[in-house]
């Protein structure tokens, strides 16, 4: 069966509800983006202002994390919301309009009432003070909007795990094939130091000293921890990418790991197609890096 959400949720996210009450159509939007920690930002009407701190705790216990901006308009849907003229703005928007005609010394525009009435605040929505029922519908609403913000969340979590997986799955299988190349690796090493050792005019030398000094060189040179360690690294990461939670910043911690194994790997190579492929390693791994920060 395909599944439909991820363990892992993505940063950002859009949720959108819509109610009806009372001749008003109330609209909420919610929208997340990359943050730290949680950052409320709201625009909400006149009339709920007083509810702002109510609404700001409701988001505080169904968000987690992230940069987050809360719309909520109102627009009447019958003849319950009326709308006035605001004598004083437009008054003032005209007396400025006239002071500026004459310093600019241009001709006062003839739908001079037309353009203020356009003007921030020129007309004025009445409406009517919300009751009890008003508040429960939109703190409903909003409550929706959280949820549906969290399965956007999800979803998007569900493509990421799905990048992740590829991209772990591809360094995994470029570490296994760097295995066929390890006998020449070493045979290559034992030859160069042979080949530097005959171009020097020592006469005899020790054959046990020179032994010694070999596996030396071998031993510092052998990779088989790096490719043990993040062989396991892979292996935890893909664990903690199917978390009960949702574990960005830890998945971040193992990431960082990887990148350690992978340039420890290539410092030591010292084979062309092994840092062929330490090279393709690093670029999977820089396209995660690119996506990790966008996990919750």
């Amino acid at each position: 069966m395909q599944k439909i959400f991820s363990m892992i949720q993505s940063m950002t996210g859009f949720g959108k509800t819509e109610v009806a009450f009372s001749g008003k159509k109330i609209t909420i939007e919610i929208k997340a983006l990359n943050s730290r920690q949680l950052d409320i930002n709201t625009r909400i009407p006149a009339v709920y202002r007083e509810k702002e701190v109510e609404i700001r705790n409701i988001l505080s216990r169904g968000i987690e994390r992230g940069k987050v901006d809360l719309t909520i308009t109102l627009d009447a849907m019958d003849n319950s919301v009326s709308s006035v003229i605001n004598q004083t703005a437009v008054r003032n928007y005209y007396e400025e309009i006239k002071d500026l005609s004459v310093k600019l010394n241009v001709a006062l525009p003839v739908e001079w009432l037309s353009l203020i009435l356009h003007l921030p605040e020129a007309v004025k929505t009445e409406i009517p003070e919300p009751d009890e029922n008003e508040w429960a519908a939109v703190k409903l609403a909003v409550e929706n909007a959280i949820a549906s913000l969290n399965n956007f969340r999800k979803q998007e979590g569900l493509m990421l795990e799905n990048v992740f997986t590829a991209k772990i799955e591809n360094i995994g299988k470029l570490l296994k094939e760097i295995n066929a190349y390890e006998p020449e690796r070493i045979e290559k090493i034992k030859g160069r130091i042979r080949e530097n050792l005959a171009r020097l005019d020592t006469g005899m030398y020790d054959g046990n000293r020179f032994e010694q000094e070999l596996i030396y060189y071998v031993e510092k040179l052998d990779v088989s921890e790096e490719k043990s360690r993040l062989a396991n690294h892979l292996e935890y990461f893909l664990e903690t990418l199917n978390d009960e939670k949702s574990q960005g910043r830890k998945l971040g911690f193992i990431i960082q790991e990887i990148g350690r194994e992978i340039n420890t790997l290539g410092a030591k190579a010292n084979h062309v197609e092994i840092q062929k492929m330490v090279v393709q390693m690093k670029d999977e791994l820089e396209q995660m890096k690119e996506q990790i920060f966008n996990v919750l």
